[in-house]
């Protein structure tokens, strides 16, 4: 295995779903050491236990137990944090602060930690304390309604978790990078506040950008990227599957075009009074042969067309396999099993199968003597069912 990026940096987790919890999976995917941090099970409240299979089944992670409402649990808490680089939390904004274990507690101790809170909306605001899932954020920055609709003008539910993964996720991993980055400069952390609706607002950029600054309605089929024109556009084929036709550039229109025998609609890419017309005769055309087919046919052919692939045929695609974009772990009870693998960027794939491990299983014990406890303190501890 080679050298990872982040490798030698700590992260303590206390998410155990959602946002949050996407950014340490892929944090560790980078090589940092992350420990997840969660509560003793008498003291879980209503903390949601994600399915075995979740967010990579926490491979390469360590997990510790502690009830951080206890003042030793906080204590013991803060005792780890002063020895990591990122803490990153996904309690309603103020909890922690109340809890004592917010940025300012643990920066009173270590002035350079990255503190990543990641909340709905933000730590500040209005709809600060809103409760909220992915579906909410996707609402409220704009993402379904340029989606498209059905008949009844129902907004679709996306096939992706966007808010949470990208909105949220990625722009946790995002700022982190960042602060570690110009932590390097002046050895001083930062707090950060992620908002998954600010990170929606800011992947809904190209339409909202359009609106201030021209003031043009912005609504599905009013540009070119929403529909407005059949050279980007979804085609059933012959068989019922669904090819994605995305051919904006003149050259690849004309490609297009001539393949499936349209040569009359090349200079009308963008004519606004025929769009039916070419969407009728290549739709007609599309139903002549199956998906697969078509693909194979147009593809390499400089046409941007591509088949419209369920979770079960990305699975086996011919290019994710040779980029070696799936993984195998291995559980004690489950056994194994194919996962997503170290798929971004710069990640360093492991070649033999990940060993994860049974929820209840902690490294509470090493993790509290790192940090400085001794031996006997710790058994106190675990004895007073303040760690598990």
């Amino acid at each position: 295995m080679g050298s990872e990026l982040l490798e030698g940096i700590t992260v303590l987790d206390l998410a155990s779903v959602g946002p949050a919890a996407r950014a340490s999976r892929w944090l560790a995917d980078y090589g940092a050491d992350v420990v997840k941090v969660g509560p003793v099970p008498a003291k879980s409240g209503v903390q949601i236990a994600p399915p075995f299979f979740s967010y990579s089944a926490h491979r390469r992670m360590k997990r510790v137990l502690l009830d951080i409402k206890a003042p030793e649990g906080r204590d013991a808490f803060l005792a780890l944090a002063a020895k990591a680089d990122v803490v990153v939390e996904s309690f309603r904004p103020g909890v922690v602060d109340r809890l004592g274990i917010g940025y300012d507690a643990v920066a009173a101790a270590n002035p350079g930690i990255v503190y990543c809170s990641t909340s709905g909306f933000g730590q500040t605001g209005p709809k600060s304390q809103q409760a909220g899932h992915d579906l909410n954020y996707l609402g409220t920055g704009g993402f379904l309604a340029l989606t498209g609709a059905g008949p009844d003008g129902k907004p679709p539910i996306p096939g992706a978790t966007v808010a949470d993964s990208a909105g949220g996720g990625m722009h946790a991993v995002i700022a982190i990078l960042a602060a570690l980055l110009h932590r390097q400069a002046d050895g001083r952390g930062r707090h950060l506040d992620v908002s998954v609706a600010d990170g929606v607002l800011a992947l809904m950029a190209l339409s909202v950008d359009e609106f201030l600054a021209t003031g043009a309605t912005v609504e599905t089929g009013s540009n070119l990227l929403l529909g407005r024109y059949a050279c980007y556009d979804t085609y059933q084929a012959g068989d019922g599957k669904w090819l994605a036709v995305a051919a904006i550039e003149p050259r690849f229109w004309a490609n297009l075009c001539t393949l499936l025998g349209l040569p009359q609609w090349t200079k009308h890419q963008n004519d606004d009074a025929v769009q039916d017309d070419i969407r009728r005769d290549m739709a007609r055309v599309f139903r002549t042969k199956d998906r697969d087919t078509w693909v194979a046919e147009l593809a390499p052919a400089d046409t941007c067309v591509s088949g419209v692939l369920s979770v079960g045929e990305l699975v086996d695609d011919e290019q994710f396999l040779a980029r070696g974009a799936f993984a195998t772990a291995k559980h004690p009870a489950h056994g194994t099993f194919r996962q997503t693998g170290a798929v971004l960027a710069g990640m360093v794939a492991q070649e033999d199968p990940y060993l994860v491990r049974e929820s209840g299983v902690t490294d509470t014990d090493e993790l509290l003597a790192g940090a400085g406890l001794d031996p006997a303190r710790i058994t106190e501890l675990r004895e007073s069912g303040v760690v598990a």
